[in-house]
């Protein structure tokens, strides 16, 4: 099947998102082989919370620290000043829910927006493209992906791992704007691949989201990751994926540029926010106070940091070492749960 960049707005079902659709100036200004060669991700034909509008998070939450609300907060709190919360305390600033991580029933906004037929969530901006260029020939695409609501995974009956706010990544390593390697983001880890060794829709990458979860995998199939960073097709802690619906993240993106030497973001098309991409807290609820564990696993936890703090500055694919690249991929089996 083929897929074309639309500029066209349409119209969004259930969520108003303050920003819009990628700018015809953001596409012209980026390398062409950033777009021809972005993944491409597949959602899980039972996925419930799909990819998000990053706005909206700041919209339906309030920055708290350890559930308290802070006194000096700028408003409206946006994407243009979200920064602006870095001084306001010595801990981590928490975007806290309206709502709560358990109310039934669930806000709208977790669910995030449905990818149309092209692939695109209406007029929502639910991904950031950064560009690092290392200098030598190699640049760095990271390809994020962002979530307002993440289900865990389900270990002897019992839920682990459900959190507010889900910042998931694949990046793209270039050699004179030729891929050479790709990493997957999965939970605290993730996998390398050799850009040939993956599969594609012509030259772009499949990444397969997991239900619920959404790390990304390089096949359809089943995954344990007990093991970080160790892809097996059986196991006690699962990953599903399947060819459900296709998201295209190009189609509504903010682009951005990425200097590892003096850790600075710039927009592409000099519109497009930056601020947020300064941001020190966490993307979600703190872990509720009280929340109970077993073997150190909770039900609900703590929402995530932002794309700064992925590894953006990394001399390897992989964010940390050890670091293989796969030149294979390994079938996962039946995605059936």
């Amino acid at each position: 099947m083929r897929r074309h960049i639309l500029l066209t707005a349409v119209a969004l079902t259930g969520i108003n998102p303050v920003y819009g659709a990628t700018s015809d100036n953001a596409i012209r200004s980026v390398p062409q082989y950033i777009l021809d060669y972005a993944p491409l991700v597949w959602l899980h034909s039972q996925e419930t919370y799909m990819p998000s509008d990053i706005q909206q998070q700041v919209i339906n939450t309030v920055p708290k620290i350890n559930w308290t609300s802070i006194e000096g907060v700028q408003s409206p709190l946006d994407l243009n000043n979200l920064d602006t919360l870095n001084g306001l305390g010595n801990a981590s600033v928490y975007l806290t829910s309206h709502d709560g991580i358990e109310a039934n029933p669930q806000p709208a906004w977790f669910r995030g927006i449905t990818p149309d037929q092209d692939g695109r969530l209406g007029n929502g901006t639910g991904s950031a493209i950064i560009i690092a260029d290392r200098g030598n020939g190699t640049v760095d695409a990271f390809y994020f992906y962002f979530y307002a609501f993440n289900k865990g995974d389900k270990v002897l009956k019992m839920e682990f791992g459900d959190h507010i706010g889900d910042w998931e990544h694949n990046m793209i390593r270039f050699k004179n704007g030729n891929p050479t390697a790709i990493w997957y983001s999965q939970h605290a880890s993730g996998q390398a691949f050799t850009y040939h060794a993956v599969e594609k829709e012509g030259k772009r990458p499949y990444a397969f989201s997991g239900n619920g979860t959404h790390a990304n995998y390089a096949t359809s199939g089943q995954h344990d990751h007990a093991i970080p960073g160790i892809n097996l097709p059986v196991g006690f802690v699962m990953d599903y994926t399947d060819r459900g619906r296709v998201w295209d993240p190009t189609l509504n993106a903010y682009f951005y540029t990425y200097d590892s030497n003096t850790t600075k973001f710039e927009a592409v098309n000099s519109k497009d926010p930056v601020a947020w991409l300064n941001f020190n807290g966490k993307w979600g609820d703190d872990q509720p106070p009280g929340e109970p564990e077993i073997f150190g696993e909770a039900k609900n936890v703590a929402g995530p940091n932002g794309p700064k703090f992925k590894g953006l500055g990394r001399k390897l694919v992989c964010p940390s070492k050890p670091c293989i690249v796969l030149p294979f991929r390994i079938w996962s089996g039946n995605s059936t749960e």
